[in-house]
Order: C-alpha cells, then sequence, then structure tokens
C-alpha cells in the first residue's frame, strides 16, 4: 500500500513538473518571438531543464518504479499543455 501512495506522489510530481515545463517553454518560444530579453529567457530555459533533470535524478535515486513513475507523469503534463494550447489557438 505504502509502496502505491510513493508512486502515487512521485507520478502526481511527475504530471505537475511536466505542466510548469512546458509552460515554461510556451513562454520561453513567446519571449524569443516577441523580442523579449534573451539573456534572461535563456537562463530560465536552462534552470528549467536543471530542475528537471535534478528531480528525475532524484527519482532514480529511488529506484526504477519512481522514475518511470515522474516520467510518465512528465509526458502526462506534456500532453495537457500542448491539447489547452490547442484549443486556445484559433
Amino acid at each position: 500500500m505504502m509502496l502505491l501512495l510513493g508512486l502515487a506522489a512521485w507520478f502526481v510530481a511527475g504530471i505537475s513538473l511536466g505542466v510548469v515545463y512546458f509552460v515554461g517553454i510556451c513562454w520561453s518560444a513567446r519571449q524569443f518571438a516577441d523580442g523579449g530579453r534573451v539573456t534572461t529567457t535563456i537562463a530560465l530555459s536552462l534552470l528549467r531543464l536543471a530542475v528537471l533533470g535534478g528531480l528525475l535524478a532524484l527519482a532514480s535515486l529511488q529506484g526504477a518504479g519512481p522514475l518511470l513513475a515522474m516520467a510518465l507523469g512528465v509526458v502526462l503534463g506534456r500532453f495537457g499543455v500542448m491539447r489547452r494550447l490547442r484549443e486556445a489557438t484559433p
């Protein structure tokens, strides 16, 4: 039972991380397209990538189950963001 709760927590963390990561990519693309500050956009992109890599590495230290649960959550978070963006774009 505790194993399933732990995997569910990693899965939910992955979904949250995926949503934040891919919304951040959308924001970065808008900043580049609108002529925003390039240095800030690049710095936040590197930070976003480091956080994703760090949290996936942390999950991998817990074993294959947490890593796979978090990775699946990230993929589902991406799916949600892309679906919402597709609906919002005319």
